[in-house]
């Protein structure tokens, strides 16, 4: 069973970091291109980053560039989210998805997780 399984998500303050980790499980996903997402309450679920398959291209949009870092382990069929100087913005479910396109859509990722929580509040 393909099954995304985000983690390391809290309450943290302004300025803080956070790790987040998603682990791949039922295949292999090196042949996956491997995004996170997040959606606030009330808000359109928008992307955060994305990571081709292989040479580890990634895209940010413009509110997360310098200050977040997408990165795999394909060993470990794992997906990290390294999340610097947060902001109360940052606040949102995130999501890992898999898909085959290395895009900002929602629609080129076929296989989502749960999701984690993490706010950012003083």
């Amino acid at each position: 069973q393909e099954q995304l399984v985000e983690s390391g998500g809290g309450l943290v303050q302004p300025g803080d970091s956070l790790r987040l980790s998603c682990a791949a499980s039922g295949r292999t996903y090196s042949n996956d291109v491997m995004a996170w997402f997040r959606q606030a309450p009330g808000k359109e679920r928008e992307y955060v980053s994305a990571i081709s398959r292989s040479l580890n291209i990634a895209i940010y949009p413009d509110s997360v560039k310098d200050r977040f870092t997408i990165s795999r382990d394909n060993a470990k069929n794992t997906v990290f989210l390294q999340m610097n100087d947060l902001k109360t913005d940052d606040t949102a479910l995130y999501y890992c998805a898999a898909g085959g396109l290395l895009s900002g859509e929602a629609s080129a990722y076929k296989i989502w997780g749960q999701g984690t929580q993490v706010t950012v509040s003083s």
